[in-house]
């Protein structure tokens, strides 16, 4: 089956790339994951709140530098139809286990060891941001993360939880 997908992979991007799930202006793409914290969250459940959806893995530096300012904007805005799903790539979850122990945050945690969300949501950077309205809309699509992302990220939660 991973050869299969593989397979289908190269094919899209040898004739254009895959579809991106999370291109601005279109509605996300539903996903069903397992979480850290108990029950699987399915997205399309989160209609009506705000979702920001971070795409990380235990290796990327940057990925722990954001985790705990993301931690902040969470306890922040949770209580205005706010929430963060981070959604972690590592195929060893001890690795993503070890960093939160080290890093530990009161958002969601979810798992995606065969890759197959991200890959639906065309994640080719680490972190990967998407920011999804209460109508299941993206609104906006962050690759990486630099200084400054945060007030960015911010300024555009504070948009989405007023509409």
């Amino acid at each position: 089956m991973k050869r299969f997908l593989i397979a289908v992979l190269v094919a899209g991007l040898a004739l254009g790339g895959p579809a991106i799930a999370a291109e601005e202006g279109k509605p996300a793409a539903g996903f069903t994951l397992e979480s850290l914290q108990g029950p699987n969250i399915k997205l399309n459940e989160l209609r009506g709140t705000v979702v920001l959806v971070n795409f990380w893995a235990s290796w990327c530096g940057p990925c722990r530098t954001e985790m705990p300012l993301l931690d902040n904007l969470y306890r922040e805005y949770r209580d205005y139809g706010f929430t963060i799903l981070g959604v972690n790539l590592d195929e060893d979850r001890s690795q993503a286990l070890k960093l939160l122990d080290k890093v530990p945050v009161t958002f969601p945690i979810l798992f995606d060891p065969d890759n197959l969300t991200s890959e639906s949501y065309g994640v080719d950077a680490m972190p990967t941001t998407v920011l999804i309205d209460r109508n299941g809309v993206v609104r906006h699509h962050h690759r990486g993360y630099k200084d400054g992302y945060m007030d960015k990220y911010e300024d555009q939660v504070k948009a989405l939880v007023l509409e």
